[in-house]
């Protein structure tokens, strides 16, 4: 399950894969997107991104994600 904070609250809808790698592709890139946190003190809370990947067992689904 790819867990997704922004501005440290939690969004509410969590996206499934049925890869560990495929989640991890995408929780490496999300926070990328403001650029790089080498300046993270100059951003405002608000604004930061932090997304991680949480093992969950699911159903295979039309909401379990491939690629």
């Amino acid at each position: 399950m790819l867990v997704v904070l922004i501005g440290g609250d939690l969004q509410p809808s969590p996206m499934y894969f049925r890869s560990i790698d495929v989640c991890q592709y995408y929780a490496k890139r999300i926070p990328r997107q403001y650029g790089n946190y080498r300046y993270r003190d100059y951003m405002d809370p608000k604004d930061r991104i932090t997304a991680y990947c949480k093992p969950v067992k699911v159903q295979d689904g039309p909401n379990v994600y491939d690629h």
